[in-house]
């Protein structure tokens, strides 16, 4: 009994996933989501009490302002009572976020770009090519130069004379 044939696009998606490019920015995004989650508690267990404590003790995940126009103890108050809020507070703490993933992402690209250029300083071995023109070279050196015969001098006319030709 035959297998069923496969259809042309589920071996081209095979190859594009299969490539390293692909692989690689997967990588990438599953460490970008752990790194997140660490970004994310310094901002709200390290930075925004630091920050709180140096404003006077604010925290900033509960300043909110609710749109109804009543007032409400936290967000939390006003998330169950069903209040329309403006999260300034959270919208704080994802500037601060966004302002440290920013700076680490920096710092990895500059470590990254400094290694690149370190490797790529290293010689490469010498392509066929240029061993070849390295052995002409060499063999030419080794050769005398030519002695070139010495050739006559132009004599010199006189103004109204044709010149000679040949001696």
């Amino acid at each position: 009994m035959l297998a069923p044939k496969q259809p042309k696009w589920v071996g081209e998606f095979r190859a594009f996933i299969l490539r390293g490019s692909v692989v690689d920015l997967a990588v990438g995004v599953i460490i970008g989501a752990a790194f997140t989650g660490v970004v994310n508690s310094l901002v709200k267990d390290v930075f925004n009490p630091l920050l709180g404590l140096l404003v006077g003790g604010i925290d900033f995940s509960n300043v909110f302002v609710a749109l109804n126009g009543q007032h409400y103890d936290t967000l939390a108050d006003a998330q169950r009572a069903g209040a329309a809020t403006l999260n300034l507070g959270l919208f704080i703490n994802a500037v601060i976020q966004f302002v440290i993933i920013s700076f680490a992402i920096f710092w990895v690209v500059k470590a990254l770009t400094r290694l690149k250029v370190r490797a790529d300083k290293q010689p490469s071995p010498p392509t066929t090519t240029e061993k070849l023109l390295a052995e002409i070279r060499d063999e030419l050196k080794e050769r005398p130069l030519p002695v070139a015969a010495p050739q006559a001098a132009p004599v010199p006319s006189s103004p109204g004379t044709p010149p000679r030709s040949g001696a």
